[in-house]
């Protein structure tokens, strides 16, 4: 969990102020040429005229949460997670103010519900339980990695001052799925894992909208398709927002 925030948090100090200018104006022609987290066109500055591409690294840096069974905002406040977005920046207007954006995308997730979380083998099913003072752990999350292809439509001004927003949704699969028990006995701390879900959706389908200025944007996103896929599970259905940062 705090690798990908450290990560985070060090890439906008360093880098979040000097990305994605245009090259235009007397007094941006130092910045028009090619290099990471500059305007990047590859070995050679832009040509003049071409149109600028924007948003093709972006950090999502997201609380997690889900609707169904569960109501949303139950669960804890440090409930964070990263998207990581590789994008294609296609324009299709003069200026590239209209764009179709493709990638790729990698999903972390953590949610800190703090109840119990039952698998069954023989009914393949999945039921959470609220927490009782039987149960000895002190905390308890669900972690997840998945791996997915975006496609977003995309609006802009025509400046690299601009105020956009995006539309889009993935496709992907979901690779990891863990439970995670912290238990506190006899002044050690001992931490339980588990990935014994017999039900999990591998296929994962969501909707996601991004609204900002240049670097920075509003992000949210929800899962079509339920964590857990036999009708007798605990229906989830996972919900994320939080803030976007487009490196270049």
């Amino acid at each position: 969990m705090s690798k990908f925030i450290i990560t985070f948090i060090t890439c906008f100090l360093l880098f979040g102020a000097n990305a994605q200018y245009d090259g235009k104006g007397r007094d941006e022609i130092s910045r028009f040429r090619p290099g990471a987290f500059w305007f990047y066109t590859g070995v050679r500055p832009g040509k003049e005229g071409k149109a600028r591409k924007y948003d093709r690294l972006i950090f999502d840096l997201t609380y997690n949460d889900w609707l169904g069974d569960r109501g949303p905002f139950k669960n804890h406040w440090a409930s964070l997670g990263l998207n990581t977005n590789v994008m294609f920046d296609i324009p299709l207007s003069k200026g590239n103010t209209v764009a179709l954006a493709i990638g790729v995308s990698h999903q972390f997730t953590t949610i800190r519900h703090n109840a119990h979380l039952v698998s069954d083998q023989v009914q393949k099913t999945t039921v959470f339980y609220e927490k009782d003072t039987n149960d000895v752990f002190s905390r308890s999350s669900l972690t997840g990695n998945s791996f997915s292809v975006p496609i977003e439509l995309r609006f802009r001004n025509a400046s690299w001052k601009h105020f956009k927003f995006h539309v889009g949704g993935k496709i992907g699969y979901q690779a990891t799925l863990n439970s995670k028990y912290r238990i506190h006995s006899n002044d050690h701390t001992k931490i339980l894992k588990s990935n014994e879900f017999y039900d999990v959706n591998r296929l994962i389908y969501s909707t996601h909208v991004r609204i900002g200025m240049r670097n920075w944007a509003l992000f949210a996103s929800y899962n079509f398709n339920t964590i857990f896929s036999n009708k007798q599970s605990t229906q989830l259905n996972l919900v994320q927002m939080g803030l976007s940062l487009s490196l270049y």
